[in-house]
């Protein structure tokens, strides 16, 4: 084949295990012959409908069968996908389409009011030979020929382009070739045992770089099956574990929280389950002794949709030893942690983070300004994680460094805060934000969710601190909450936080 990217993946699947199942969705299973064949199809109504190679190509829409046939069938173009947030509101989506400059909008489970505002906010793009498909997406397929495509592509090759959270400012398109998928997907089969009767539960939404690239596609490419849920649920998780003898899942610590909190919890049958894959934010301590009472342990990662998304991983082995740890660099992937001054950081010295390797992004869609200033010298991007290394080489991530309070000359790092407050038999959720203070400059705020039921007061959360953590690190104000703020992948929201008890 000349298509060296991951349009190639199903092609390439059908011709060593067609029969086996590739997708599970609602009841109906997709084996790896009629997901090329899919794909081969939805490949040509992208090229009638006039898009060519290094046109962007978006999809708007729960987990579905779609969104990976759009991906691959972009692919076999040597198109360029672009995965968007269903949450996020029509100027939002109006802005990441624009920007991309997409040429064709795939949507599915959508309401048709927001698609009729998408379709006509959308830039108007000079007009192509090709039609327009606009025509409901199985019938479409159903028409379209299913003649094998194999266009040249190569790793050096955009594959997707996907967009940053956005906290801060409007979101940046992270540019991500076919390589950096792949070495990705390769790192993630070494490190951990990815096997090719896998059977992954993808319920965290595929529009995020971990759910995509860290569960799904690793999957794909070692021929196992996927079992893709449009939407998270701890109970029905529960039940999905025990009926299709799920062996992988991908979450962040707030879904494996719900889960063990969940009815069905302590009677679900979780025998069939080998890897429990969790990142997107640091592993409380009783969220991994929830799992390690069931004889579960975490593969625990860090990364960032700019590394596509591994960087940092603790093997199974090390979650206990090692709890708190984000691990040590994924095998093909080189993580540094450094002094402002470039210098390696001491064992125990707090330093950024930096990852170099063949998953690390080469920039940012259409912004060269904003891809030099994420890069150090020798192209290591720099994460704006704070971290320390161990004298065995393991990273502890520490904090953000934009979120960072200065109280004092003091630094407060909130991540150590909020760990000892989820300490607090009473709080479901923590976050440490800073605030404005005369004196000091800015001191600590804690916003808190209580467990159902509890009647914890802000004196006995303060109390609870004392002696656990140093005096300057205590928050001066604690604000009970019902809610904090927080994207699809479950990832706290800084921003709004700030707004909403920042004064």
């Amino acid at each position: 084949m000349r298509n060296q990217g991951i349009g190639s993946w199903p092609a390439r699947r059908d011709r060593r295990s067609p029969r086996r199942t590739a997708l599970l969705h609602e009841g109906r299973a997709v084996d790896y012959a009629e997901l090329h064949d899919r794909c081969a199809r939805l490949a040509h109504v992208l090229r009638g409908a006039g898009v060519e190679r290094g046109d962007r190509v978006a999809y708007l829409g729960p987990n579905r069968p779609a969104y990976l046939e759009t991906l691959f069938a972009a692919g076999l173009l040597g198109a360029v996908f672009v995965p968007l947030n269903t949450r996020l509101a029509v100027p939002e989506l109006l802005h990441q389409l624009a920007d991309s400059g997409s040429a064709v909008l795939v949507h599915a489970g959508q309401p048709a009011a927001r698609v009729t505002e998408l379709a006509e906010g959308r830039p108007r793009h000079p007009p192509r030979r090709g039609r327009r498909a606009g025509a409901p997406y199985e019938e479409l397929l159903a028409a379209a020929s299913a003649e094998p495509l194999d266009e040249e592509v190569g790793h050096e090759d955009v594959c997707l382009i996907m967009y940053t959270s956005g906290t801060t400012g409007r979101s940046k398109g992270a540019v991500l070739t076919h390589g950096n998928i792949v070495w990705n997907s390769l790192n993630v089969l070494v490190d951990t045992d990815l096997a090719g009767d896998e059977v992954t539960l993808v319920s965290a939404p595929l529009f995020h770089t971990a759910a995509l690239n860290m569960s799904c596609l690793p999957t794909l490419l070692k021929g196992g099956t996927v079992l893709l849920e449009s939407s998270f649920d701890p109970d029905r998780t529960l039940r999905l574990i025990e009926r299709h003898r799920v062996t992988r899942m991908f979450g962040v610590p707030t879904m494996y929280d719900a889960m063990a909190a969940a009815p069905g919890w302590t009677e679900a049958d979780l025998t069939s389950l080998r890897t429990l894959l969790c990142g997107g934010a640091p592993v409380p301590g009783r969220t991994a002794a929830a799992y390690l009472d069931r004889g579960l342990a975490f593969v625990q990662g860090y990364g960032m949709t700019e590394t596509a998304p591994g960087a940092l991983i603790l093997d199974r082995a090390d979650s206990l030893s090692r709890a708190g740890s984000a691990g040590v660099p994924h095998f093909f992937t080189d993580v540094r942690v450094l002094l402002p001054s470039g210098e390696e950081a001491a064992p125990g010295e707090k330093g950024e983070v930096v990852v170099s390797g063949p998953n690390v992004t080469p920039g940012y869609w259409n912004l060269p300004e904003a891809t030099a200033a994420a890069f150090r010298d020798g192209g290591r991007f720099r994460s704006g994680d704070v971290a320390t290394v161990d004298e065995d080489g393991y990273v502890r991530l520490v904090d953000r460094l934009k979120d960072m309070i200065i109280s004092g000359g003091e630094n407060i790092y909130p991540a150590e805060v909020e760990d000892a407050l989820l300490g607090h038999p009473d709080v479901a959720e923590a976050a440490v934000i800073g605030v404005p203070d005369a004196r000091w400059g800015e001191v600590g705020r804690a916003v808190v969710v209580t467990r159902a039921g509890a009647t914890v007061t802000e004196g006995q959360l303060i109390a609870h601190l004392e002696g656990r953590l140093a005096r300057y690190k205590i928050p001066r104000s604690v604000v009970l909450a019902p809610e904090l703020p927080r994207n699809a992948a479950g990832k706290l929201l800084k921003a709004p936080l700030r707004a909403l008890y920042g004064t």
